[in-house]
């Protein structure tokens, strides 16, 4: 069942296209090849998977969102803007389409004229203040026609997808809350299948992922680890919806999610945590140098590591999906509709086979992140009692291949035990192996 809106939706838009006139009919009717390249741009995978300031809802339209900017004017003087559109602004006179999109350009190169009684600056002879050659503000990015942007506080289609995710989290909880603050789940079983499914996910993630990575601690972590779970989690299926966004897709929200989990972990660091640090045990004096660098970039490449798996993760699965989809485009661009239509069962049932995965890769990076997240705080906030761990016979049988094969941990007379292994411990004792 629910295949079918993508199944509708990949129709229509295989229905839409293939009413459209080709690149070569439309030139030969003396229509401008600018048409060609705007065909061309709807091919672009990663275009429509990239955030914006407008909700995409192709081939119906494109809905506008608000553009607040704080900018500098001309006499030096800060100033707030809001409009209601993209098109709102460029209307005014005071911001024209971008014409240096994506280019470097030098402050110099660019030749000044009025727009709307005002001076622009970087805009080339020939541009208009709706765009310059045709181009969409859209897509190009919008400039003010004096002084400069400060600091851009629009609203784009991400920022919007991440309240929907936030104000849906709070729909699903505060009424379950409600009804555990009144004993229902607590005192009496659970109520309705909304509640006894998320009591399922809840208790998931405390006896699958925080109580194995956490031990007695890992009540006090628990809403942060529920919060990045079900955020995530939510958040990847709105990808899903047909004209949805996926904002985990966005580099800026992992990276905000990994440092949460960055900032906690060094708030609950213990003294074990930071002497491993800057003082890894078991490890020469003379190496010691070399390895404390070592482990203190470790400290940042951890949330560095999660930011990037669950970006890259997101990204990859749309992109797949959408370049599937493409493919029926492209090849009625190049061959005809014929082979677009001969194409279109094999690149609609692919996708669907991808899009059904990604179901399923939606739950495993919540889950990976939660897991990983919950393992670098318990990391760091466990603490070891080497006391309790004098005689060979505490050894596992690892642990005592490592000592025979280690004579780095022989010098102090120590017992090599698997908690005091780090990354530089490890190095060190296979370099000195």
């Amino acid at each position: 069942m629910r295949s079918r809106p993508v199944l509708l939706l990949a129709l229509l838009a295989l229905a839409w296209w293939l009413g459209r006139p080709a690149p070569a009919l439309a030139q030969e009717h003396g229509e401008p090849a600018a048409e060609e390249a705007h065909a061309e741009e709807e091919l672009d995978a990663l275009h429509h998977s990239a955030d914006g300031f407008y909700l995409d809802f192709t081939p119906f339209g494109k809905v506008e969102l608000p553009r607040v900017f704080v900018v500098r004017r001309a006499d030096g003087s800060l100033g707030l803007d809001a409009f209601a559109s993209t098109s709102a602004a460029v209307a005014s006179g005071r911001y024209v389409a971008d014409p240096h999109h994506g280019e470097e350009v030098a402050p110099d190169e660019g030749v000044a004229h009025e727009v709307g009684g005002e001076e622009a600056h970087g805009t080339v002879e020939g541009e208009t203040a709706a765009g310059g050659h045709g181009t969409d503000p859209l897509d190009t990015g919008i400039v003010p026609a004096g002084g400069e942007i400060v600091a851009d506080l629009s609203f784009t289609r991400h920022t919007v997808f991440l309240f929907v995710a936030a104000l849906l989290m709070l729909a699903i909880f505060l009424p379950l809350g409600a009804k555990y603050r009144k004993g229902i789940g607590r005192e009496t079983a659970p109520r309705g299948r909304a509640m006894n499914a998320m009591e399922t996910l809840v208790l998931y993630v405390r006896e699958e992922i925080a109580k194995p990575t956490m031990g007695d601690q890992y009540e006090k972590h628990m809403p942060f680890l529920l919060t990045a779970f079900f955020f995530i989690f939510l958040a990847n299926l709105l990808g899903l919806v047909p004209y949805g966004a996926t904002i985990t897709s966005n580099i800026a929200v992992t990276a905000v999610l990994a440092t949460f989990t960055f900032v906690i972990t060094q708030l609950n660091g213990t003294k074990d945590y930071w002497g491993h640090i800057f003082n890894p045990p078991g490890v020469p004096l003379l190496v010691k140098p070399i390895m404390v660098p070592i482990e203190f970039l470790g400290i940042f490449t951890k949330p560095f590591a999660l930011a990037i798996r669950l970006f890259a993760n997101m990204t990859a699965g749309h992109l797949v999906i959408l370049s599937l989809i493409g493919l029926i485009f492209t090849f009625t661009q190049v061959f005809g509709p014929a082979v677009g239509w001969g194409t279109a069962p094999i690149s609609v049932g692919m996708a669907l086979f991808v899009y059904f995965l990604e179901l399923l890769i939606a739950f495993i990076q919540a889950y990976v992140f939660t897991i990983l997240s919950a393992l670098f705080i318990g990391m760091a906030s466990a603490h070891h009692e080497h006391e309790h761990h004098d005689h060979p016979h505490d050894q596992t049988p690892h642990e005592k291949a490592v000592q025979s094969a280690s004579p780095l941990m022989h010098e102090d007379g120590r017992i090599y035990h698997e908690h005091e292994k780090t990354v530089g411990t490890e190095a060190a004792m296979a370099f000195a192996s």
